[in-house]
């Protein structure tokens, strides 16, 4: 598994190293893990996410906040600087279990991944992505996913809210739920006993290592 650090980079030219990676992937390439962090832009899924917009798009054009449609499973979402995006461009058709246990593999790489942190994180059945654990009395999500497919090689992926500001999420229902609240890593891990700085290079080194843990060698089916 090649895993590619791409710093800071818009949206548009990370989805075309996606699509190259996955041309790639389809020729018999190694799989490839892109981590990224991406100017403010808000991305709208298959399912739409239109209507769960809150201002319009001359507002966004006015503050500098990129508006843009993906061809990835989901809602609306969104990515900004404080935020880690991994985008697995991997064969999902040769792993047992498939998507299901594709997205079962992502979010226990998170789960994980917070943990390391101090930060309880889990599961929330029928919906994909990775929450804060309900015994802290209601649930916020840390980490939104969604995918695309094409001839059973994965892009799109996951979205890791890390830092503090996650105020980009005013803007939307996040991921079209009502009453979903955003958080993140570090607004969790503030509330923990003993809280300290969250380094994003530390968490692209954990989640990197949860995914090779997960990934690097699949099971065939």
């Amino acid at each position: 598994m090649r895993v590619v650090d791409l710093g800071l980079m818009a949206y548009g030219e990370a989805e075309a190293l996606q699509l190259a990676a996955l041309a790639e992937v389809l020729a018999g390439g190694a799989q490839t893990l892109f981590l990224v962090e991406h100017p403010r832009v808000i991305t709208l899924g298959r399912q739409g996410g239109q209507e769960n917009l809150h201002v319009s798009a001359a507002f966004l054009q006015s503050q500098g906040i990129e508006l843009a449609q993906t061809k990835r499973g989901g809602n609306i979402t969104c990515h900004f600087p404080g935020q880690l995006v991994a985008y697995p461009i991997f064969r999902v058709d040769r792993r047992q279990g498939g998507i299901r246990q594709f997205f079962a593999d992502m979010e226990e790489a998170v789960i994980r991944t917070c943990v390391h942190f101090g930060v309880a994180a889990e599961r929330r059945p029928g919906y994909p992505g990775v929450w804060t654990s309900c015994q802290a009395g209601g649930q916020s999500k840390l980490c939104s996913m969604g995918i695309g497919v094409k001839r059973g090689v994965t892009y799109h992926g996951l979205a890791l809210n890390v830092g503090p500001d996650v105020s980009l999420f005013e803007l939307i229902t996040l991921c079209g739920i009502d009453g979903a609240a955003p958080t993140s890593l570090a607004r969790q891990a503030a509330k923990g006993a003993v809280a300290s700085a969250i380094e994003m290079k530390e968490v692209k080194d954990v989640l990197t290592r949860e995914f090779r843990a997960r990934f690097a060698h699949p099971p065939l089916a």
